[in-house]
Order: structure tokens, then C-alpha cells, then sequence
């Protein structure tokens, strides 16, 4: 049988027993890392010194939660496998979200916005992009399922323009804002077509959202246990809340650089994007390695989806007790990055097959976002 997409070079059902298991570093090092968020949580800055043991122990977090993904996935197959690691990541990144709002006031405003529209760059063109490249320099030509996949970016290009482009231009309120009402419709909106995606993605069409030839069914003799898919579907979540957790922790540190090299604030929303999406890049480019490009663009354009679908609700939720104003609108920069991203995505997408110049072009995109959102 051919190696599942998401597993990792070792054989998940290691015969070394459950006491071997639990001695390993995928199992310990997500609750040394929630051990920390919980001890460091309440603090309002940390030292260097602390700042780089916090900043190793995210990194391996990180790398924990690739790992236990990949066990639950191989468990249940594609295109679940990948949705369970985008719900996961976007359930952890809404959290984070609010809760920097909550405590940081007027000034994050706009994180939400920073964020969010963060998450669809980087996904769009910087998972995308790298998945397509690392694929085409394997195969020559990366190959995927156009249909599945042009789905799914349709629903990002709809998602993103009902939530964060629209209020740059609607009149009813003042600035980048939505009133209640129009707030109201946008989360809806975007828990609507989130639940038909999944839908869609899982059962009703779920064929166009598998590689060639695969059935997304896994091998019984091949795949983990039942109860060892549950234990790592259980450290996948403490991997999450650590990393994330970490993050926060980190976020001072983060600011403190940002405004150090001169960055505007909206850069912080840049920075938490990609510290959240790093399991889900590290997920893509193994799978990419592998010749599985769908399944890196699941988890491409799923994780955009989910955090848009997911946020945004969210947030709606949380502006009635939010003090401040809550700005959605894109900047003018922001929406021709985003106009350019889906039309290239478009581009790359439809045919079904991409080489490295598509590859190359959603990555020196990421590039410009990332270089404008450092200079504006």
C-alpha cells in the first residue's frame, strides 16, 4: 500500500508497546509545553533567556502537532485527515484572537482583520505556492483535482470579499466597519458556506477532493489503532493549545520587535498567522515531498476557509462585549494583494496541473505581502 499522505517516515504502529510510546518526545514535549503556557501565562513580559527557551519549546510543539495530525489522518483517511488539522489550528487561532483583543484593547482593533487576512496569504501563496513548486520539481508537473480544489478557492475569493472587503466600501458606518446588522449577515454568511464546504469536501463530493486513484480509505492492517489515533487526536489538541498558548506568551517579545525595526502594528496580526499556520505548512510540504499535492492543497485552502468561516463568526459573537471599534475593511494595498492572489490562484488551479512557475509566482506574492506588511 502506498504511504499514507499525512504519515511520517516511521511506521505509526510501532510494535515497542504503549510504554516506549509514552517515553517519546511527541508525547512529552506538548505537555511540557502546556505545563509552560499555564506557569508563564500571566506574564506581561519575559526575558531573553526565557524568551528563547519559550521560542524552542513552540518549535518543537509545532513539529509534535505535524506528528499527531499525521496519525489521526492516516486513521481516517483523506480528505478528513486534513480537515481535522484546519479545524484544530482555526478553533486554537479564533481563541487566540479573541483573547488578545479582550486584553489589549482599542489597539486591536484591527487584529482580527490582520489576521485573518494574514492566514488567506499565506495559505493562498505560501502553502499553495510551496506545495506546487516542491511537487513540479519531484514530478515535473504538479497534479491535483481541479475540481475540488477550484471549490475551494472559490469559497476563499467569496468568503474573503463578503468579510473583509466589503466594509471598506459599505456607507451605513463610519471607517473599515460593518454595522450590526451587516456584521450579523457576514457571520452568518460565513458559518453557512463553511458548513457546506465541509459537506461537500467530506460526503457529497468528497471524490474530488482525493489525489488520483486514491480511494481515501486506509489499509486496516496498515493504519494505528483505534485507541492510539484517540490519544493522538488527544495530544494533537494539547500540541494546539501549547503552541498557540506560546505564542501569546511570545507576543510581547513580538511586539517589542515589531516596533523595534520600525513595522506598523498590523505586522503583529502577520506574525500570529504564521506562528498558528506552521503545523499546517510543515503538514503540506511533507506531503508535497511525497507527490501528494492534494492533499497540500486541502490543507491549503482548507485552513483559509476555516479560518475565515470560523473567525469571523467568532468575532461577531465577541464585538458585544469588545470595547472599541472592530475594522474588517482591507487597506487599499491589502485588497490588490488579495485581487492579484485569486486571480492567480484561478490561474493555477483550473487546469489541474502546475509547474514551478506557478509554484514561484504565489511565493514571490507571499513575499511582497510579507515585505509591505513589514514597509507599507
Amino acid at each position: 500500500m502506498e504511504e499514507s499522505d499525512l504519515t511520517t517516515d516511521q511506521p505509526v504502529a510501532s510494535s515497542a508497546g504503549w510504554g516506549s510510546w509514552l517515553r517519546d518526545w511527541t508525547v512529552v514535549v506538548p505537555c511540557i509545553g502546556a505545563a509552560a503556557v499555564a506557569v508563564t501565562w500571566g506574564f506581561k513580559e519575559i526575558s531573553p533567556v526565557l524568551a528563547v527557551v519559550v521560542g524552542l519549546l513552540l518549535a518543537a510543539s509545532v513539529l509534535a502537532a505535524v506528528h499527531h495530525a499525521e496519525v489521526v489522518a492516516h486513521r481516517v483517511g483523506e480528505p478528513f485527515g486534513s480537515l481535522v488539522l484546519a479545524v484544530a489550528v482555526t478553533v486554537i487561532e479564533v481563541a487566540l484572537i479573541v483573547t488578545l483583543m479582550v486584553s489589549g484593547g482599542p489597539e486591536t482593533a484591527s487584529l482580527a482583520r490582520d489576521t485573518v487576512f494574514a492566514a488567506v496569504m499565506i495559505t493562498c501563496n505560501g502553502i499553495l505556492g510551496a506545495s506546487v513548486l516542491i511537487s513540479a520539481l519531484r514530478d515535473r508537473v504538479a497534479t491535483f483535482n481541479a475540481e475540488g480544489t477550484a471549490t475551494a478557492l472559490a469559497t476563499v475569493a467569496t468568503l474573503t470579499t463578503l468579510s473583509l472587503v466589503l466594509p471598506t466600501f459599505t456607507t451605513s458606518a463610519e471607517g473599515q466597519q460593518f454595522t450590526g446588522g451587516q456584521l450579523a449577515f457576514a457571520a452568518l454568511a460565513s458559518l453557512v458556506l463553511y458548513g457546506v464546504f465541509v459537506l461537500v469536501q467530506t460526503i457529497r463530493h468528497r471524490d474530488h477532493f482525493l489525489p488520483a486513484g486514491d480511494d481515501g480509505l486506509t489499509d486496516a492492517h496498515d493504519a494505528p489503532s483505534d485507541q492510539r489515533a484517540l490519544a493522538s487526536l488527544g495530544l494533537l489538541l494539547v500540541a494546539l493549545v501549547a503552541v498557540v498558548g506560546l505564542a501569546k506568551v511570545e507576543s510581547p517579545a513580538v511586539e517589542t520587535g515589531v516596533l523595534a525595526i520600525g513595522a506598523p502594528a498590523s505586522a503583529v496580526g502577520v506574525v500570529i498567522a504564521m506562528l498558528v499556520l506552521l503545523p499546517e505548512m510543515l503538514a503540506a510540504v511533507r506531503n508535497a515531498r511525497r507527490g501528494r499535492v492534494q492533499t497540500s492543497m486541502n490543507l491549503a485552502l482548507g485552513s483559509a476557509i476555516a479560518s475565515i468561516g470560523l473567525t469571523i463568526p467568532a468575532i461577531a459573537v465577541a464585538s458585544i462585549w469588545l470595547e472599541g471599534p472592530l475594522i474588517l475593511g482591507l487597506e487599499p494595498t491589502q485588497l490588490v494583494l488579495f485581487a492579484i492572489t485569486m486571480l492567480v490562484g484561478s490561474l493555477t488551479v483550473l487546469p489541474g496541473r502546475a509547474t514551478v512557475q506557478e509554484g514561484a509566482v504565489h511565493l514571490v506574492l507571499l513575499g511582497a505581502f510579507l515585505l509591505l506588511a513589514v514597509i507599507p
